[in-house]
C-alpha cells in the first residue's frame, strides 16, 4: 500500500508552481527589459546572467541557512527576494533604469537559489523508499508554469500602458507574495523519520561525502541534464529565428519543452519507485540522446517540437533520479554541506551552458551542437552504472 505524503510537500508543490510562474514571467522578459534599457546594447543580457550567477552563488549560502535556521524561515526569505525583485523591476522600467535592472536580477536569483530546496525539503520530509514520489510530486507544480507563464508574461505586459512590461513585472512580484503568505500560514517542518531520529553518527567530511558513488551519479545526472537543457533551451530560440521560423513558432515549441520538464513529474514519482533512481536516470539519459539525435538530423518544425519535448522529459527523468540519489547520499547532520555542494555544482554549470549557448550556436550551428552535446551523457551513464553495479554487489552480499 502506498503510504500518503505529508501535507507539507502538498505546499511545498503549490510554493513550487507560484515560484516557477513568477520565475518563467522574470526570464521571458528581462533580456528584452535589459535590451530597451542599457545605453550599449552590448550590456543588454547582463540581468539575465546576474539572475542565473546570483542563483548559483546564493545556493551555497541557502542550503547553510536553512541547516542552521530553519527552512520556514529560510523559504519566507526567498519568496521575500522574489517579491521584492518582481517590484524593484517595475521600478526599474518606470524610471528607465538599467541598474535598478541588474539590482532587481540580484534578488530574483535569491528566490531562485532558496526555492531550488523545495524539492529536497519534501525528500527529507518521507523515509528513504518515498524520497522519489516526494520529490516529483513538488516538481509537477511547474506544469502551471508551462501552461500559464509565457502566456501571463506576454498579456501582462499591457496592463500598464504607461509603462513597459511593468503589470507583468508586478504579477511577478505577486507571486512572491503569495509564495511567502502559503509558506507562512501552511508550510510546518515535519518531524524526522525514525531511521532520522535515530542516526546518530557524527558528521562525515565533504570530501568522503562527496566521494561516495551515489554521490557521484547524483551530481552527475542533476549536472549534466541541467548542462544540456539550459543549454540547448537556450539555444532553440535562435537557431528556429536562423532556420526562417518566427518567434511565435519558438514561443510554441519552448512551451511544450517546458510541459516536457514538468507533466511527467507524477510519472517519474511512479517510475522511481518500480525501477529504482539509478534505471530512471538511465532512462532519461536514452530520452537525451534521442532528442540530440532527432536534432541533429532535421531542422524543420516537427523536429523542434519532438527534439525539446524528448528534451524537457529527459531532463526531468534525469533530474528526479539525481535528486532522489542526492537525498540517499547524507546523513541528517551532513545535509547542509552536501546539499549545497550539489546545488552549487549544478547551477553553476547550468548557468555557464546558458551563457555559453549562444556563442557555441554561432561556432557549430543547430545541428553540429546536437551532435555533441550526447557525448556529455557519457559521464552520468557511466557514473550511474559503477553506483547501480556496487548496489547490486552489496545486496548480493547481504544475502
Amino acid at each position: 500500500m502506498t503510504i500518503p505524503l505529508p501535507a507539507s510537500v502538498r505546499v511545498l508543490a503549490l510554493c513550487q508552481a507560484l515560484y516557477t510562474v513568477g520565475i518563467s514571467i522574470q526570464l521571458t522578459l528581462t533580456g528584452l527589459a535589459g535590451l530597451q534599457l542599457a545605453s550599449d546594447k552590448a550590456w543588454a543580457t547582463l540581468p539575465f546572467s546576474l539572475i542565473i550567477l546570483t542563483a548559483a552563488i546564493t545556493t551555497l549560502f541557502a542550503a547553510h541557512w536553512l541547516q542552521r535556521v530553519g527552512r520556514r524561515s529560510g523559504f519566507l526569505i526567498g519568496a521575500t527576494l522574489g517579491a521584492v525583485g518582481g517590484a524593484l523591476a517595475f521600478v526599474a522600467m518606470q524610471r528607465q533604469s538599467f541598474g535598478l535592472l541588474c539590482a532587481a536580477a540580484l534578488f530574483t536569483g535569491g528566490f531562485q537559489a532558496f526555492a531550488q530546496y523545495y524539492r529536497l525539503a519534501a525528500a527529507d520530509s518521507v523515509g528513504a523508499d518515498a524520497k522519489g514520489r516526494a520529490i516529483a510530486t513538488v516538481l509537477t507544480g511547474g506544469v502551471l508554469a508551462a501552461l500559464f507563464g509565457p502566456w501571463l508574461a506576454k498579456s501582462a505586459q499591457g496592463w500598464l500602458p504607461g509603462v513597459l512590461f511593468g503589470g507583468a513585472y508586478l504579477l511577478a512580484s505577486a507571486m512572491g507574495i503569495a509564495t511567502a503568505a502559503l509558506i507562512y500560514f501552511g508550510y510546518r517542518t515535519t518531524p524526522m523519520t525514525v531511521s532520522e531520529a535515530q542516526d546518530h553518527a557524527p558528521a562525515r567530511p565533504l570530501r568522503e561525502i562527496v566521494g561516495q558513488p551515489v554521490f557521484l551519479a547524483a551530481l552527475a545526472n542533476s549536472a549534466i541534464a541541467y548542462v544540456l537543457m539550459a543549454g540547448l533551451m537556450t539555444a532553440t530560440p535562435l537557431a528556429m529565428v536562423a532556420c526562417g521560423f518566427t518567434l511565435a513558432d519558438g514561443a510554441g515549441v519552448i512551451q511544450w519543452h517546458m510541459l516536457g520538464m514538468f507533466a511527467p513529474a507524477l510519472a517519474a514519482g511512479w517510475l522511481v519507485q518500480r525501477l529504482g533512481a539509478p534505471v530512471l536516470a538511465l532512462l532519461g539519459s536514452a530520452l537525451l540522446f534521442a532528442a540530440a539525435l532527432l536534432a541533429s538530423q532535421s531542422s524543420s518544425l516537427p523536429a523542434f517540437y519532438v527534439a525539446l519535448l524528448l528534451l524537457g522529459v529527459g531532463w526531468n527523468f534525469m533530474f528526479v533520479a539525481g535528486s532522489t540519489l542526492l537525498a540517499l547520499s547524507y546523513r541528517p547532520s551532513e545535509r547542509g554541506k552536501t546539499q549545497a555542494s550539489s546545488e552549487f555544482g549544478t547551477s553553476l554549470l547550468a548557468a555557464a551552458a546558458s551563457l555559453a549557448a549562444a556563442p557555441l550556436l554561432q561556432a557549430l550551428g543547430w545541428e553540429r551542437l546536437n551532435a555533441v552535446a550526447p557525448w556529455l551523457l557519457l559521464l552520468p551513464v557511466a557514473l550511474t552504472l559503477n553506483h547501480l553495479w556496487r548496489l547490486r554487489a552489496r545486496e548480493v552480499a547481504l544475502g
